[in-house]
Protein backbone atom coordinates (compact mmCIF):
# COMPACT_ATOMS: atom_id res chain seq x y z
CA UNK A 1 0.00 0.00 0.00
CA UNK A 2 2.97 1.93 0.83
CA UNK A 3 4.44 1.61 -2.18
CA UNK A 4 1.41 2.66 -4.53
CA UNK A 5 0.92 5.57 -2.21
CA UNK A 6 4.42 6.66 -2.93
CA UNK A 7 4.09 6.32 -6.71
CA UNK A 8 0.92 7.91 -6.94
CA UNK A 9 2.99 11.10 -5.13
CA UNK A 10 5.92 10.80 -7.56
CA UNK A 11 3.21 10.93 -10.68
CA UNK A 12 1.59 14.14 -9.16
CA UNK A 13 4.54 15.60 -8.77
CA UNK A 14 6.32 14.46 -11.92
CA UNK A 15 2.35 16.12 -13.63
CA UNK A 16 3.37 19.19 -11.68
CA UNK A 17 6.36 19.59 -12.79
CA UNK A 18 5.46 19.49 -16.60
CA UNK A 19 2.30 21.97 -16.20
CA UNK A 20 5.19 24.68 -13.96
CA UNK A 21 7.85 24.38 -16.66
CA UNK A 22 5.03 24.65 -19.39
CA UNK A 23 2.76 27.79 -17.89
CA UNK A 24 5.10 29.06 -14.44
CA UNK A 25 3.48 28.98 -11.04
CA UNK A 26 1.12 31.67 -11.52
CA UNK A 27 -1.12 30.25 -14.46
CA UNK A 28 -0.53 26.74 -13.16
CA UNK A 29 -3.43 24.73 -11.64
CA UNK A 30 -4.51 21.99 -9.71
CA UNK A 31 -7.19 21.32 -12.09
CA UNK A 32 -5.19 21.05 -14.90
CA UNK A 33 -2.95 18.55 -12.85
CA UNK A 34 -5.37 16.75 -11.67
CA UNK A 35 -7.18 15.95 -15.33
CA UNK A 36 -2.67 14.92 -16.46
CA UNK A 37 -2.92 12.25 -13.61
CA UNK A 38 -6.95 10.93 -13.34
CA UNK A 39 -8.18 10.65 -10.33
CA UNK A 40 -10.35 12.89 -8.11
CA UNK A 41 -10.02 16.09 -6.84
CA UNK A 42 -10.13 15.12 -3.79
CA UNK A 43 -6.84 12.69 -4.10
CA UNK A 44 -5.31 15.35 -5.02
CA UNK A 45 -5.75 17.76 -2.48
CA UNK A 46 -5.27 14.68 0.58
CA UNK A 47 -1.30 14.20 -1.11
CA UNK A 48 -0.66 18.43 -1.44
CA UNK A 49 -3.00 20.70 0.25
CA UNK A 50 -2.46 23.89 -1.65
CA UNK A 51 -0.84 24.55 -5.01
CA UNK A 52 1.82 26.25 -3.26
CA UNK A 53 3.06 23.06 -0.97
CA UNK A 54 3.47 21.01 -4.00
CA UNK A 55 5.25 23.85 -6.35
CA UNK A 56 7.61 23.41 -3.24
CA UNK A 57 8.28 19.81 -3.42
CA UNK A 58 8.67 19.57 -7.20
CA UNK A 59 11.44 22.44 -6.79
CA UNK A 60 12.76 21.27 -3.39
CA UNK A 61 12.85 17.83 -3.68
CA UNK A 62 16.28 16.91 -4.63
CA UNK A 63 18.03 20.35 -3.20
CA UNK A 64 15.96 19.93 0.34
CA UNK A 65 17.40 16.13 0.35
CA UNK A 66 20.52 17.70 -0.33
CA UNK A 67 20.45 21.38 2.26
CA UNK A 68 19.22 18.58 4.44
CA UNK A 69 22.23 16.04 4.62
CA UNK A 70 25.09 19.27 4.38
CA UNK A 71 22.87 20.40 7.38
CA UNK A 72 22.86 17.11 9.77
CA UNK A 73 25.83 16.35 8.80
CA UNK A 74 27.05 19.23 11.36
CA UNK A 75 29.15 17.44 14.23
CA UNK A 76 28.96 19.66 17.36
CA UNK A 77 31.78 17.13 18.71
CA UNK A 78 34.41 17.95 16.64
CA UNK A 79 37.46 19.18 17.85
CA UNK A 80 38.70 21.75 15.79
CA UNK A 81 34.84 24.23 15.50
CA UNK A 82 36.39 26.24 13.11
CA UNK A 83 37.15 23.56 10.44
CA UNK A 84 33.50 22.17 11.12
CA UNK A 85 32.48 25.53 10.24
CA UNK A 86 33.95 25.93 7.19
CA UNK A 87 33.44 23.15 5.74
CA UNK A 88 30.03 23.63 6.59
CA UNK A 89 29.77 26.65 4.67
CA UNK A 90 31.54 25.87 1.85
CA UNK A 91 29.34 22.73 1.32
CA UNK A 92 26.30 25.06 2.21
CA UNK A 93 27.02 28.08 -0.47
CA UNK A 94 28.25 25.66 -3.10
CA UNK A 95 24.29 23.99 -2.81
CA UNK A 96 22.73 27.31 -2.12
CA UNK A 97 25.00 28.96 -5.49
CA UNK A 98 23.97 26.43 -7.86
CA UNK A 99 22.28 27.43 -10.84
CA UNK A 100 19.63 25.33 -10.10
CA UNK A 101 19.14 26.84 -6.55
CA UNK A 102 19.45 30.50 -7.63
CA UNK A 103 16.71 30.01 -10.47
CA UNK A 104 14.27 28.13 -7.78
CA UNK A 105 14.95 30.88 -5.34
CA UNK A 106 14.57 33.88 -7.59
CA UNK A 107 11.12 32.30 -8.70
CA UNK A 108 9.69 32.01 -5.19
CA UNK A 109 10.86 35.83 -4.48
CA UNK A 110 8.99 36.87 -7.65
CA UNK A 111 5.75 34.51 -7.19
CA UNK A 112 5.24 35.85 -3.16
CA UNK A 113 4.25 38.54 -3.56
CA UNK A 114 1.00 36.80 -5.41
CA UNK A 115 1.28 33.79 -3.44
CA UNK A 116 2.36 32.22 -0.14
CA UNK A 117 5.17 30.41 -2.01
CA UNK A 118 7.41 32.73 -0.31
CA UNK A 119 6.53 31.49 3.14
CA UNK A 120 6.16 27.48 2.20
CA UNK A 121 9.91 27.82 0.74
CA UNK A 122 10.95 29.56 4.47
CA UNK A 123 9.41 26.93 6.92
CA UNK A 124 10.33 23.87 4.47
CA UNK A 125 14.09 24.63 3.96
CA UNK A 126 15.22 27.85 5.54
CA UNK A 127 13.62 27.17 8.51
CA UNK A 128 14.53 23.68 9.23
CA UNK A 129 18.00 24.55 8.19
CA UNK A 130 18.49 27.03 11.19
CA UNK A 131 16.76 24.78 13.02
CA UNK A 132 19.72 22.11 12.69
CA UNK A 133 22.63 24.93 12.74
CA UNK A 134 21.08 26.19 15.93
CA UNK A 135 21.45 22.68 17.66
CA UNK A 136 24.76 22.70 16.20
CA UNK A 137 26.13 25.73 18.12
CA UNK A 138 23.98 25.01 21.36
CA UNK A 139 25.99 21.73 21.37
CA UNK A 140 29.66 24.03 20.80
CA UNK A 141 28.18 26.22 23.83
CA UNK A 142 27.55 23.34 25.99
CA UNK A 143 31.11 22.39 25.00
CA UNK A 144 32.55 25.74 26.28
CA UNK A 145 33.99 26.25 22.88
CA UNK A 146 31.36 29.17 22.10
CA UNK A 147 30.59 31.87 24.79
CA UNK A 148 26.78 31.41 25.91
CA UNK A 149 23.94 32.69 24.17
CA UNK A 150 20.78 32.23 21.80
CA UNK A 151 21.42 29.76 19.36
CA UNK A 152 18.79 30.81 17.24
CA UNK A 153 19.82 34.49 16.97
CA UNK A 154 23.57 32.50 16.14
CA UNK A 155 22.48 30.19 14.36
CA UNK A 156 20.45 33.23 12.07
CA UNK A 157 23.38 35.13 12.49
CA UNK A 158 25.87 32.84 11.24
CA UNK A 159 23.88 31.97 8.07
CA UNK A 160 23.61 35.72 7.12
CA UNK A 161 27.24 36.31 7.60
CA UNK A 162 27.69 33.00 5.48
CA UNK A 163 25.66 34.44 2.09
CA UNK A 164 26.58 38.16 2.72
CA UNK A 165 28.68 38.42 -0.01
CA UNK A 166 26.78 36.68 -2.74
CA UNK A 167 22.94 36.99 -1.38
CA UNK A 168 21.58 40.30 -2.65
CA UNK A 169 23.49 39.89 -5.82
CA UNK A 170 22.77 36.98 -6.91
CA UNK A 171 19.18 37.52 -6.15
CA UNK A 172 18.72 40.93 -8.32
CA UNK A 173 20.83 39.13 -11.30
CA UNK A 174 23.91 41.14 -10.44
CA UNK A 175 25.17 37.72 -10.96
CA UNK A 176 24.65 34.49 -12.45
CA UNK A 177 26.81 32.17 -10.91
CA UNK A 178 29.82 32.28 -7.85
CA UNK A 179 33.20 30.46 -8.50
CA UNK A 180 34.35 27.75 -5.51
CA UNK A 181 37.35 30.11 -4.84
CA UNK A 182 35.04 33.29 -4.39
CA UNK A 183 32.82 30.42 -2.01
CA UNK A 184 35.74 29.45 -0.34
CA UNK A 185 37.35 33.03 0.47
CA UNK A 186 33.66 34.48 1.58
CA UNK A 187 33.40 31.17 3.89
CA UNK A 188 36.41 31.87 5.69
CA UNK A 189 35.70 35.47 6.28
CA UNK A 190 32.46 35.07 7.40
CA UNK A 191 33.38 32.03 9.97
CA UNK A 192 36.31 34.57 11.01
CA UNK A 193 33.61 37.29 11.58
CA UNK A 194 31.56 35.15 13.31
CA UNK A 195 34.08 33.37 15.73
CA UNK A 196 35.30 37.09 16.30
CA UNK A 197 32.02 37.48 18.00
CA UNK A 198 31.37 34.15 19.55
CA UNK A 199 34.20 32.08 20.03
CA UNK A 200 35.99 32.11 24.11
CA UNK A 201 39.35 33.59 23.94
Amino acid sequence: MRTKTEAKRQAILGAAAEVFREVGFERASMSEIRQRIGGSKATLYSYFPSKEKLFFEVMYQAKELELGKITAALNSEASDLKQELLYFGQRLLTALYAPDTIAIRRLAIAESAKSQIGKVVFEGSTLPMEQHVAEFLRGAMKRGKLRTGDPKVAAMQLMSLLESEFLQRVLLGVMDSVKPESVRAAVRRAVDTFLSGYARH
